[in-house]
C-alpha cells in the first residue's frame, strides 16, 4: 500500500489518533507566510518524541537560509526536514553537515511543466521529493495546505523520471486518494483538511481513506 503521511498534525492526541488509523508519516507544520496547521517549535519537539520510531516525523519548515534550517530542525527533534520553499544548495550540504541522521523532503509546487525541470534538479540533492499545490510566487507565499489538486499528469512524469520516492499532496481525501494513486504511482500521499472535519483531525475519515485505498494497493 502507498505511505500516507498525515499532515497538520496539532497535537500529541491527534498524532496517536492518526498513527493508530495507518500514517505512515506526520506532518507538522512551522511558521508559515500562509496556511493552515501552524503550531509552535515546542509543541512540534513534543508531538515528535511522543510518535513511535517506526512512524516518520516531517518538520514542515519555511526557512530558506542554510543556517535557519539547521537551527530549526534541532528546536524541533523530527526525523526528517520538509523544505517547502525553493534553496541554494548550500542549504542541503549544511544540512548533510549538522544533521546527518535526518532526512531531507524537498517540495516541488507543481504549477506548470517547469516543475519537472525543477524536479530532475534537486532530486539527486535530497531524500524525497513532494509535490505540492502551492503558489510560491503569489504576493502572499502559498507554500502548502491549500486543498487544491493540481496537473497529475505532470505528477505521474516527474514520478516516472526522478530516481527518489515522491509523495503526492494537493487536495488529496478519502474520495480522491484512490484515482491518485492509480494514475500518479506515488510512494507516498500526504494529506491535511482530506481527514479533518470542522478543523479536526476525523476518525471516520481517516478510516475512510485506508478503506478506499485498499482495493488500489490490490491493483498496483
Amino acid at each position: 500500500m502507498v505511505r500516507v503521511k498525515i499532515c497538520c498534525i496539532a497535537s500529541v492526541g491527534e498524532a496517536a489518533l492518526a498513527v493508530r488509523h495507518g500514517a505512515a508519516a506526520l506532518g507538522l507544520v512551522g511558521r508559515m507566510p500562509s496556511g493552515p496547521g501552524v503550531i509552535d517549535d515546542p509543541l512540534i519537539a513534543e508531538i515528535a518524541a511522543s510518535v513511535p520510531p517506526a512512524v516518520a516525523t516531517f518538520l514542515l519548515t519555511s526557512e530558506t537560509e542554510p543556517e535557519a534550517i539547521v537551527d530549526h530542525v534541532r528546536r524541533c527533534g523530527t526525523d526528517t526536514v520538509q523544505i517547502v520553499d525553493a534553496v541554494e544548495p548550500a542549504a542541503y550540504r549544511a544540512l548533510r553537515r549538522a544533521a546527518p541522521a535526518v532526512k531531507i523532503v524537498q517540495v516541488i509546487h507543481v504549477t506548470g511543466p517547469e516543475a519537472l525541470t525543477e524536479a530532475q534538479a534537486r532530486a539527486p540533492l535530497v531524500d524525497a521529493l513532494l509535490l505540492d499545490s502551492g503558489r510560491p510566487r503569489a504576493p502572499i507565499k502559498e507554500l502548502g495546505g491549500t486543498g487544491r489538486v493540481h496537473d497529475w499528469s505532470l505528477s505521474q512524469r516527474i514520478v516516472a523520471e526522478v530516481a527518489r520516492p515522491v509523495f503526492l499532496a494537493g487536495g488529496i481525501r478519502p474520495e480522491n486518494a484512490a484515482d491518485a494513486t492509480r494514475q500518479v504511482r506515488p510512494f507516498g500521499i500526504d494529506l491535511c483538511s482530506g481527514v479533518r472535519r470542522d478543523g479536526h483531525l476525523d476518525g471516520e475519515r481517516l478510516r475512510g481513506l485506508f478503506a478506499a485505498l485498499a482495493p488500489a494497493a490490490s491493483q498496483v
